[in-house]
């Protein structure tokens, strides 16, 4: 296995509300140096079909993102592994959410992208003082629910946070 390292910064500013946590890059993401980058993850398409646009790149995604106080990350800084399943990342060192939380007072809420984020983060950071909200993955590894059923999630936390 090998020691990888976060490669890209949070998107997110002063007014971001809500900050959407994966777990960790996968290896697409890695190599397109953006977030939920493989080509069947269904975060983009969910948030197309929520606000009814159309992404064209990574400037039109991170200008939405930012347009629409939605922040994204990872709880992951570094792990080892050797490919993108979730189940595969070992030796966690977890990002800095306390400093995070500190310098953008105005997240309101932790959206969690899938079970193994919403788990690390609880394993570093449970007494942490913000809304934790876990989210179905939208790795194509998970199946248990329809895309249908996955975007009236997250309309419901968008909606509860005023997006």
């Amino acid at each position: 296995m090998n020691t990888h390292i976060h490669p890209f910064s949070p998107i997110l500013d002063q007014h971001t509300k809500i900050l959407f946590l994966g777990s960790f890059p996968s290896i697409a993401s890695f190599e397109q140096s953006f977030y939920y980058a493989h080509a069947r993850n269904a975060f983009w398409p969910i948030m197309e079909e929520i606000f009814g646009i159309t992404f064209k790149n990574n400037d039109d995604k991170k200008s939405f993102c930012l347009a629409h106080k939605i922040g994204l990350w990872d709880v992951i800084a570094s792990c080892e592994r050797s490919n993108s399943s979730d189940t595969n990342l070992k030796n966690c060192i977890p990002n800095d959410f306390e400093k995070l939380l500190h310098d953008y007072p105005k997240i309101k809420a932790l959206g969690f992208t899938g079970k193994k984020s919403y788990d690390l983060f609880m394993k570093y950071y449970k007494d942490l003082n913000v809304e934790k909200v876990l989210l179905p993955s939208t790795s194509p590894a998970y199946a248990a629910m329809t895309r249908e059923e996955k975007v009236k999630k997250y309309q419901e936390v968008l909606v509860r946070y005023g997006i």
